[in-house]
């Protein structure tokens, strides 16, 4: 009999504001799917903000923070939640100058990393580091690699990269220790300040990785 997953952990930020500690990446991004079906369904008490992040979602502006914390033990969250919602498409070229040494690591060829990278559909977990730069999960675990031990001074815009549990683009030239695996040709969409949301990815979009000819 497999025990059932353990509930997460709630602390009080503030007067009107909750911090969900979840156990992992995973576990984290479903908790949030959770809380954006609930609120869509209205079933959700009356919550301003959610911000999720690696391992914690913040609910801020809680109308009942005491009655949402005995609501949240009592949750059933489903780990592989079904897709919903449009997918946003990225084209992207897999040049990018550590595509040999990812090859290697998977222990295929550099056209099968390609293959393998644009054939899952990925979800934004959360966003930082830069305006418009989301973490996205659900590359298998077998294909995580591991940060540069030491980072590069200048990853240019447009950057496709991996590290760890995440898969990423880099909005604009940044330092950065990701594996550089690909190149976004036209990263502007990422992050428009004159658009009505400027972030393309936010938390809990849907993504898939187009491949085009270098």
């Amino acid at each position: 009999m497999t025990a059932a997953p353990p509930s997460p952990a709630v602390r009080p930020a503030g007067r009107h504001a909750l911090l969900v500690e979840l156990p992992d990446a995973e576990r984290t991004g479903a908790f949030h799917a959770e809380l954006l079906r609930r609120r869509a369904a209205g079933t959700l008490p009356p919550v301003a903000e959610i911000v999720p992040g690696a391992r914690t979602v913040l609910l801020d502006g809680v109308g009942d923070p005491e009655l949402l914390t005995r609501q949240l033990a009592t949750w059933d969250v489903p780990l592989h939640a079904p897709g919903e919602g449009a997918v946003v498409e990225i084209p992207v070229v897999y040049d990018g100058p550590d595509l040999a040494g990812v090859a290697a690591r998977w222990g295929v060829g550099e056209d099968e990393v390609a293959a393998r990278h644009s054939s899952h559909t990925y979800r934004v977990a959360f966003c930082g580091f830069a305006p418009g730069f989301g973490y996205l999960t659900g590359l298998p675990d077998a294909l995580h690699v591991p940060r540069h031990a030491t980072p590069r001074t200048r990853v240019p815009a447009g950057a496709l990269a991996l590290a760890g549990p995440y898969t990423a683009v880099y909005p604009r030239a940044t330092p950065g220790g990701w594996q550089l695996i690909g190149t976004m040709p036209d990263p502007a969409p990422l992050w428009d300040p004159s658009r009505d949301a400027a972030a393309l990815l936010t938390p809990g979009t849907r993504v898939r990785f187009v491949r085009g000819d270098a």
